[in-house]
């Protein structure tokens, strides 16, 4: 069997995944080093028992962490399949270094971590790390990567179902962030639990979901036969081809009309541009898609 030698423009564009990603999971390290560790703040996702873990025993939230992701990435790798599986082995382990490293940075000589913002502003806390973590987890699924723990079973879900992530992972992660009742006996800990958990999904959602409007894709190109088939194959989206007249030329074309997801945008013209990068392409924005692989059809 013949191995395809990735072409420059596809080791670019992996960097360029794998850049983004760090500064995702530098967001979220920091957000929990610097703002929810120091006030014994929880949410969910693996992260999330990691800290219940820590708060409870001292075991290092970064141990914990990668532990239970090593059991996961195991049942993840068949189904969401090598690329998103490595992005995700990468983010773990990054992930795993960074939180060490920004706890070993923050802490003072004693080893415990401060109260950055000062005493009694635990929700202020609360607000600005969950901000910073769904930051992160929206540039980390951005480049088809993950964090792992409730992510990678947010991330099979959404494969199968047009389910939002950030609804995804908060309906994961109610039990995680209840279950810090037993340890603090607080509610006020678990309602600060629920509400960073409402501001990760909230960013999350928009960053990731700001994508997730619907799109219309006119290419005209000679290469159209093979441009719909990697569409098809590769997007999962159908193609329709029209036949057309090129007014000036009085040549006959092909236009391929694609309905897409916005957060395919790039995607698309990253494929079009390997096939034929004289193609012209014209993308307007939709104001609804209704159907299979879209939105179910409304009305009585």
């Amino acid at each position: 069997m013949q191995i395809t030698k990735p072409t420059k423009v596809e080791v670019t564009r992996e960097l360029r995944d794998y850049f983004f990603i760090t500064l995702g999971l530098i967001s979220y390290a920091l957000g929990w080093a610097a703002f929810l560790i120091p006030y014994q703040i929880t949410t969910g996702g693996t992260t999330g028992i990691s800290a219940i873990i820590y708060y409870s025993t001292g075991f290092p939230i970064q141990w914990s962490y990668f532990i239970i992701n090593a059991v996961l990435m195991t049942f993840a790798i068949k189904i969401l399949g090598p690329k998103f599986s490595i992005k995700t082995t990468f983010a773990i382990f990054g992930l795993t270094f960074l939180l060490w490293f920004f706890q070993l940075m923050v802490n003072g000589s004693d080893g415990v971590p401060p109260l950055l913002l000062g005493e009694g502003q635990d929700f202020m806390a609360c607000l600005i790390g969950a901000a910073m973590c769904g930051a992160g987890l929206g540039i980390v699924f951005n480049c088809n990567g993950s964090t792992g723990g409730t992510d990678i079973i947010a991330a099979i879900i959404h494969k199968y179902k047009d389910v939002t992530l950030g609804r995804m992972i908060m309906a994961c992660d109610v039990v995680i962030i209840s279950s810090c009742y037993f340890i603090f006996q607080d509610w006020r800990r678990v309602i600060f639990g629920f509400v960073s958990l409402l501001v990760i999904g909230f960013v999350l959602d928009y960053i990731v979901n700001s994508a997730r409007q619907s799109v219309q894709f006119f290419i005209f190109s000679k290469e159209y036969e093979k441009i719909a088939d990697r569409i098809t194959k590769e997007t999962h989206r159908g193609v329709t081809v029209l036949d057309g007249i090129g007014w000036y030329s009085k040549s006959n074309v092909k236009v391929l009309v694609v309905l897409a997801y916005k957060r395919q945008s790039i995607e698309i013209f990253r494929m079009v541009k390997d096939i034929d990068p004289n193609a012209f392409i014209s993308q307007s924005s939709v104001i609804g898609v209704y159907g299979e692989g879209f939105d179910k059809l409304k009305g009585k």
